[in-house]
């Protein structure tokens, strides 16, 4: 295992990479530990392999790859069933952070009374294997609608936006789904509505959500950044308007061990 050296862009194995053989050199890598950014496999000349620590497939260059017959590894099954949990209940979590709001601690206490979390509708965008898991959580909470293009018409959209009091987005990250949530979406939502965002920043316009947390219209709460680490200035709403965590959303152990024994066995088949 120590015979081949790995370069990578990603911190998420740093804390399990015993044995393993890191260099900083591209010319001299012959595996690729590969995160969210994307790669030059042309600055690789002895690139043996790419694991891919996520299942995002937006930054792998397959056809360069295969054109190099360069090998590429995904977590495994178990894997990645670990991270669309892990994912999946965190995206709950920032849900239930941003309806249930701290209220200030003083005295007199004032306590003000809210509308039950049965009573209010969650919008899941994108029902995949990370937003099903998403609604089928929320639906045991609250009430819970979903739109997918494989089985909404795309004119159903802004109906479900207008009346959910909290929207989350689940969407592939691709092309086309650039800047999905726009001016013109993010106005359909109604008023003190919460967008919530785990899967990729660029999904919703920046400058067009900064206008409509700045009017008091929505907010927000994201694990997911335009640029990372962030410091946009959406950074002023923080924490009531704009919540923010460092996507952490699978940062679970038990996926980034599951990810160091799949990297091991692809390292036992390359020296096969």
């Amino acid at each position: 295992m120590k015979n081949f050296k790995i370069w990578k862009n990603t911190t998420a194995l740093d804390d399990y990479s015993e044995g393993l053989n890191f260099t900083k050199d591209k010319d001299k890598a012959d595996i690729i530990l590969l995160g969210s950014k994307s790669i030059n496999i042309n600055q690789f000349p002895y690139l043996k392999a790419i694991f891919r620590v996520g299942v995002g497939k937006d930054n792998v260059p397959f056809k360069e790859c295969e054109d190099k017959q360069i090998y590429i590894e995904f977590p495994s099954k178990r894997s990645t069933n670990i991270l669309f949990e892990e994912t999946s209940n965190y995206t709950v979590s920032l849900v239930l952070r941003m309806l249930y709001t701290s209220p200030e601690i003083s005295l007199p206490w004032k306590k003000n009374p809210r509308r039950s979390l049965e009573k209010k509708t969650a919008l899941i965008i994108g029902t995949g294997n990370i937003g099903s898991r998403v609604k089928h959580k929320l639906s045991q909470l609250m009430q819970v609608v979903s739109y997918d293009i494989t089985e909404n018409e795309a004119e159903e959209l802004e109906s479900l936006i207008k009346q959910a009091d909290v929207i989350s987005i689940h969407i592939p990250n691709m092309p086309l789904n650039d800047n999905f949530m726009d001016k013109k979406k993010l106005s359909w939502m109604k008023n003190e509505a919460v967008l919530i965002n785990t899967a990729r920043a660029n999904l919703v316009n920046e400058e067009d959500l900064y206008l409509a947390i700045s009017k008091g219209k929505i907010r927000a709460a994201f694990d997911v950044f335009w640029n990372e680490p962030y410091s946009g200035k959406l950074t002023t709403f923080y924490p009531d308007s704009f919540y923010m965590s460092p996507h952490i959303a699978s940062s679970s152990a038990d996926f980034f061990l599951g990810c160091r024994n799949d990297l091991d066995k692809m390292i036992q088949n390359l020296m096969k």
